[in-house]
Order: structure tokens, then C-alpha cells, then sequence
């Protein structure tokens, strides 16, 4: 048996597991934190990846979900905001030479919306458009039963079209995009800035306040929560609406910790949507759900990978 090797490289965590060529079930998974005092991250993703190789050493290939714009053709990152020095950096370069087997490396968020598709709430459809809504937003889309990925493997950034012209800062150094209005970081930045005008709220200002605090304060009523997630979910269906008209999609899947606020951001969302779309035919047949995979979106979605790549060479 030859064994896949999935990797998730988060700007937090690593994950790495191993999987059988016909399971979804990991053999063995391992975490480490992304960064550390002693070691850069390329050299923790080998060590992680050293540590769970197979005894017999039969492996495929290596597959990587990496959280930034990377050419799936070249297998070189153009840059990753939250890992310091990966810039048009050769990482499949890097681990092919190393460990002498074939590497593919895909966005994360356009391989969590292929594990989606193939393991997931996306089963079953010819058109999706997966979008992930946490640090940041990112986007997958599958068109006629094929990834969409573009000429340099950079398509799908949805995070990154303008909802409001001149608006706050994105972290990529545009204004407006959707990330900067209705990421995690957005939503907590709106909340602190309301705060500092005196509006009252349960929640407090800080370093520490986060998504999850405000989906929680807008669960027991509070109304600054309650219209800052409101105002998000309103920025992501004026989005959604030109998603729809462009890619015509059978099902929209929600992934990301924000997702988690439920109807607050949802309700918010879909009433935009329906005002805003060209036309109601869009919506119909249309259906709107949340991720199934969870964490293991980004592992499987580098099998997914994987395992079409074995198939296409084979």
C-alpha cells in the first residue's frame, strides 16, 4: 500500500496525516504550532512530515493546502500574510527534493471547497461556491465538475472583491474588499470602534475580544452584536449576489469560524441576497448550507487533490 501524505499549513497550526489511497479516514495525524523560537516553518512542515512517514516508505506524493496565493502549476508560493518569509517561495520545489516523491500544493480555500465537493456538503453538484469566512475570507469555486483556478492558479480570491469603495483597510493593502468588512478581525474592529463612540454594549474593548465573544454576546441579546454581525452578514450577501451572476452555482457552502453565528449573520444575508440579485431564477433550486468538514477541510481537500492528480497520472 501506498500511502498519501495531506498536509494543512495554517498560520497558527500544521497538520499533518496519512491516509490510505482509499480512505478518508486518517491513519495517523499530527499538530504543531506553525511558528516557533528554534525553527522556521518549512522546517517544522518537514519534521512533521519526517515524523509520520510510513515505515515500509512507500508514499505517493505529498499534497499541501497553504493559506495564500500559490501557482498549483509551479508549486510556488507568491506569499502568505501570516508566514513571515514565504514569498515566491518553492515549497513543492523544496519538499520534492527532499523527500523524492511528487508534490502538489493548492490555496487552502480552494482545497477546502474541493474536499467539500468530494467528501463533503457539495457532493452531488456541478456548480459550488465554497466561501470561508474567519481571519479572513476565502473562496472556492467548482464549475461543470472542475475546480476553477485560473491561469496562475490565483482565481477564487472572493475575500477580495470591493463591497464598500474607500472602506477600511484589507490585509492584502486595498480598501473595501469584503475581508476588510466581514472577516472575524473586521467584525471585532466595527464593534471596538462602536464601543469608542460610547455605545453601550456587554461587550467590552481589548486585545482580547474576539468573533466567538460577539457571536456569544449577540446570542443573549446584546444589540451591538447583534447589528455588527447583522452589517457583516449584510456586506456577504451583496457579494453573494454577484457570485450568483457570475457562476450561476447550484449550492453555496459556508465554512469558517464566523459561520458558527448562525442566524445572525445568515438572516441578515439571505435578505440582501434576494433584494439585490439580478434575478430570482438565480435562487432557485438554490441551496445555502454550511461546511460539513470542519477542521479537516483543509487535510481533505489536500486528498481530494491527491488523489485526482494520482488519477490523472495514472
Amino acid at each position: 500500500m501506498s500511502t498519501i501524505i495531506a498536509v494543512d499549513i495554517g498560520g497558527t497550526q500544521i497538520r499533518v496525516a496519512t491516509f490510505s489511497p482509499d480512505s478518508i479516514i486518517p491513519i495517523q495525524v499530527k499538530k504543531i504550532p506553525t511558528k516557533a523560537v528554534k525553527s522556521d516553518p518549512y522546517t517544522r512542515v518537514v519534521g512533521a512530515i519526517e515524523s509520520l512517514w510510513p515505515e515500509n516508505g512507500k508514499v505517493s506524493c505529498i499534497s499541501a493546502a497553504i493559506p495564500g496565493p500559490v501557482d498549483p502549476h509551479t508549486g510556488v508560493i507568491a506569499s502568505t500574510p501570516n508566514i513571515e518569509g514565504w514569498k515566491d517561495f518553492p515549497l513543492a520545489e523544496k519538499l520534492q527534493t527532499h523527500f523524492n516523491v511528487p508534490v502538489y500544493l493548492g490555496n487552502d480555500a480552494n482545497l477546502a471547497a474541493l474536499g467539500e465537493w468530494n467528501f463533503g456538503a457539495g457532493q452531488n453538484h456541478m456548480d459550488l461556491v465554497y466561501l470561508t469566512i474567519s481571519t479572513g475570507i476565502g473562496g472556492g469555486i467548482i464549475v461543470d465538475n472542475h475546480p476553477l483556478e485560473g491561469a496562475h492558479g490565483l482565481g477564487g480570491e472572493l475575500g477580495h472583491i470591493t463591497v464598500l469603495p474607500n472602506g477600511p483597510l484589507c490585509g492584502c493593502g486595498q480598501r473595501g474588499h469584503l475581508e476588510a468588512v466581514a472577516s472575524g478581525p473586521a467584525i471585532v474592529r466595527h464593534v471596538k470602534e462602536q464601543l469608542a463612540r460610547g455605545i453601550a454594549s456587554s461587550l467590552q474593548t481589548g486585545e482580547d475580544l474576539t468573533a466567538r465573544d460577539i457571536s456569544t454576546a449577540a446570542r443573549n441579546g446584546d444589540p451591538l452584536a447583534i447589528s455588527a454581525l447583522a452589517r457583516a452578514g449584510e456586506f456577504i450577501g451583496m457579494a453573494l449576489a454577484d457570485f450568483l451572476v457570475i457562476f450561476n452555482p447550484t449550492i453555496v457552502i459556508f465554512g469558517g469560524g464566523v459561520s458558527f453565528s448562525g442566524e445572525y449573520l445568515f438572516e441578515p444575508m439571505q435578505k440582501v441576497l434576494k433584494k439585490k440579485v439580478m434575478d430570482q431564477a438565480y435562487l432557485k433550486g438554490l441551496t445555502i448550507t454550511t461546511a460539513q468538514l470542519g477542521d479537516d477541510a483543509g487535510l481533505l481537500g489536500s486528498l481530494a487533490l491527491a488523489k485526482s492528480k494520482i488519477k490523472h497520472d495514472n
